[in-house]
């Protein structure tokens, strides 16, 4: 499995045009952000700034507003204007109402509310959808809680089964699983933690709301040479052996020479 746009997924509010070409610039890929970074009396120049960017589609996603509303059309309308054609859709809770989104796009699913994590196997199969994302807060609010988060601790139960969830479903369809913003800007060390279990855990991207968080995003995806002459030296032994084998005291099979081979996909 291959993610092209990964691994630093930088989210940009529509209506800061200023910012589209640094965001994209600093980051793997830009999420253009029509949604919940636009106030509604800014939807509609937001849309226009939209149109009138410069950007290499290949690295931006769009960020349109909920199926079923009003500005979801408008958003809609607003990028047949354009080439770019990846969308990220909020909120998303029905396989049978993406299907239906207009073939030219391609959609990342984020799964933010219980109906959407709950659903979450039934979107990664949809055809049009290439990824899946998660929301913490969102989420948490869904349920009527106060936060995704312990006191000066990581995710609670809830969170860390939603982000499980989210990861098995696109890894059974193969598409692409991206993990959620580490909101607290100022929390490095937090962030490297999260990105370098992220990548472990078999996500393709991070997303992040700060400029500033794209280097560490990268570097706790990119493998260490200590890991990175480990695949290597697996995989050349590999060529001379047959089934099982010992490498450095460790016994190898199949599995083994995935994960190096997704070390060396990172790299």
């Amino acid at each position: 499995m291959s993610f092209a746009l990964g691994p630093a997924l930088l989210f940009c509010p529509a209506d800061r045009p200023e910012r589209f070409a640094k965001a994209a610039e600093r980051a793997d890929a830009v999420i253009i952000d029509l949604e919940d970074a636009v106030a509604p009396a800014a939807k509609t120049a937001a849309r226009g700034a939209l149109i009138d960017a410069h950007l290499d589609p290949a690295k931006v996603i769009v960020r349109v507003n909920a199926l079923g509303t009003a500005d979801f059309d408008v958003d809609m309308a607003t990028l047949s204007q354009t080439d770019f054609r990846l969308i990220m859709l909020p909120k998303a809770e029905s396989a049978k109402k993406i299907v239906r989104i207009d073939t030219r796009f391609e959609v990342i699913a984020l799964c933010e509310t219980a109906r959407g994590i709950v659903a979450a196997e039934k979107l990664a199969a949809a055809p049009n959808v290439v990824g899946l994302m998660w929301g913490a807060e969102d989420l948490v609010a869904s349920l009527g809680g106060t936060g995704s988060r312990k006191k000066g601790s990581g995710y609670r139960d809830v969170a860390r089964y939603a982000r499980s969830r989210v990861l098995m479903a696109a890894g059974a369809e193969r598409i692409a699983a991206i993990d959620a913003v580490h909101v607290d800007i100022g929390d490095e060390r937090g962030l490297r933690r999260e990105a370098r279990d992220a990548a472990a855990s078999g996500f393709q991207a991070s997303a992040c709301i700060h400029p500033g968080q794209v280097e560490t995003i990268r570097a706790a995806y990119r493998p260490d040479a200590e890991t990175l002459a480990w695949a290597h030296g697996v995989l050349a032994a590999a060529e001379g052996e047959r089934g099982v084998f010992r490498y450095e005291g460790r016994m190898v099979d199949e599995p083994v020479l995935r994960h190096a081979r997704s070390v060396l996909a990172r790299a």
